[in-house]
């Protein structure tokens, strides 16, 4: 029987049905839209495919439109460039003839240099802490159901969720995540799902100091874009901490930053995100 993991390494290993064009499929799942992360991860394994030489070390990424979970998703790439160093790749997601995603990737043949990072905080084991299904278990209605289901990615909140009642309202959060299971040995696999994970919670970042939920009919929210850069190797089925905060919100546009640490306290990878923040004006 497969795993959540296993479904979402299939749905990462795209389809090839041309030279530079990939197809890829959602979930079945009961989705108004097709999750970001997906995509994003799905086109960086597009833009990987492509790559005789070096590994993923950024990206740029805007999503244009909202997906359509129920039919396949195309990836067009566009090869920039073929350098001695770096390779640059362009893919633009495409659904009923629009874009509906635009993805700037470089990859970087590894080599020596200066090193410095800052240093991880100090944090309580995963060990130590609940997984999401049982920190939500005693929630109720539809929102419990959606967070209870089995999930690819393992995560463990540090202090109160994001979303719960009496919620902190710091703009800031913590949690460790990995792959629920063993990934084969593919550097740009787990980037993808690292990808994939990282769109999990920098929204919840943004919206945490404005006691606004998902489901209140007056709040509009979706990634506008998403930015990563991959540092220094590691495993997506290791633990990593997800360090995130928020350092402003105006204009209906919120901003958070985040970064991947590996248990070791290596800086793995680092992310920004903006995400659109709208609110419906309240009429008498």
């Amino acid at each position: 029987m497969s795993t959540p993991l296993d479904m979402l390494v299939e749905l990462l290993d795209l389809e090839p049905i041309e030279v530079n064009l990939f197809r890829g499929v959602s979930p079945d799942e009961d989705r108004q839209r097709v999750f970001g992360g997906q995509v994003a991860g799905q086109a960086l394994m597009s833009a990987g495919r492509t790559v005789d030489h070096g590994l993923p070390h950024s990206l740029h990424a805007y999503f244009l439109r909202p997906g359509d979970p129920t039919v396949p998703i195309l990836y067009q790439v566009d090869r920039i460039r073929d350098g001695r160093s770096f390779t640059t790749r362009r893919v633009v997601a495409i659904q009923h003839g629009r874009a509906i995603f635009n993805l700037s990737a470089s990859f970087h043949i590894p080599e020596e240099g200066l090193e410095h990072q800052v240093e991880m905080p100090d944090v309580p084991p995963p060990e130590e802490l609940e997984t999401l299904s049982q920190r939500v278990a005693s929630f109720q209605g539809d929102l419990s159901d959606w967070l209870t289901r089995p999930r690819p990615i393992d995560q463990r909140h540090i202090g109160p969720l994001p979303f719960a009642p009496g919620a902190s309202t710091e703009p800031a959060q913590r949690l460790w995540i990995r792959a629920d299971g063993d990934l084969p040995d593919d550097p740009l696999l787990h980037a993808c799902v690292a990808t994939y994970a990282s769109d999990m919670s920098l929204f919840d970042t943004m919206l945490a100091p404005h006691r606004v939920q998902w489901d209140d009919t007056r709040f509009m929210g979706a990634s506008l874009d998403h930015c990563m850069w991959f540092h220094r190797p590691f495993r997506a089925d290791e633990w990593l901490l997800y360090d995130m905060d928020s350092p402003t919100a105006y204009g209906a546009r919120g901003l958070a930053r985040g970064s991947l640490f590996t248990r070791a306290g290596t800086l793995a990878v680092s992310l920004v995100q903006e995400g659109l923040m709208r609110q419906a004006p309240v009429r008498d």
